[in-house]
């Protein structure tokens, strides 16, 4: 397991979000410029990684929460299944299940979206407004490892700002996870 601590991807604040279609979980395709909701919350996550795990219920709760609000949440796992068999697509149906997320899983096997985000970790968050243009990119909050201990919820912030038509006080943060399994 590699520790990122950076914030350095490829989309910079305002950049458009790149277009993509990639299948989900819920066997279906997930195409970006079918996407109606006011605000965009792409997530890139794995099942292996701790950090990524440490966060599972926290995201289901920002979903839960943002979900009258018009914000769309995407999950994408990038990582090579062929290294982390974990992060297969057939055991992403399984953690969909287990974790009971009410958004769509995708699979990014050629790695192509990930690369065209710049992400590098698994969290790492990046949020659209009704432009499509981003707002906010980086990590989720400051405790990954003890809910208790968090001061800053960077992203939940960042997402209350932009559901109601505001700039996020914070626009980036370092993300902090373990590093994509590049092919």
């Amino acid at each position: 397991m590699v520790l990122i601590n950076d914030n350095s991807s490829t989309l910079a604040i305002g950049d458009p979000l790149p277009h993509f279609v990639l299948p989900a979980t819920d066997l279906i395709t997930v195409d970006t410029h079918l996407i109606k909701d006011p605000v965009l919350v792409v997530v890139f996550t794995c099942n292996h990684c701790p950090y990524a795990q440490a966060y599972e219920l926290r995201l289901k709760e920002l979903m839960e929460d943002f979900d009258e609000e018009g914000a769309q949440f995407i999950l994408i796992n990038s990582n090579d299944a062929e290294q982390y068999p974990e992060d297969s697509f057939e055991n992403m149906h399984v953690k969909k299940k287990e974790t009971g997320w009410p958004c769509e899983y995708c699979f990014d096997e050629d790695q192509s979206v990930a690369k065209s985000f710049g992400a590098l970790c698994t969290p790492h968050c990046f949020v659209f407004d009704r432009h499509r243009k981003l707002k906010y990119k980086g990590r989720i909050d400051d405790s990954w490892k003890d809910e208790a201990k968090i001061t800053e919820r960077t992203l939940r912030d960042a997402i209350a700002a932009v559901v109601h038509d505001e700039e996020p006080k914070v626009q980036e943060k370092n993300a902090i996870g373990c590093s994509i399994k590049w092919k």
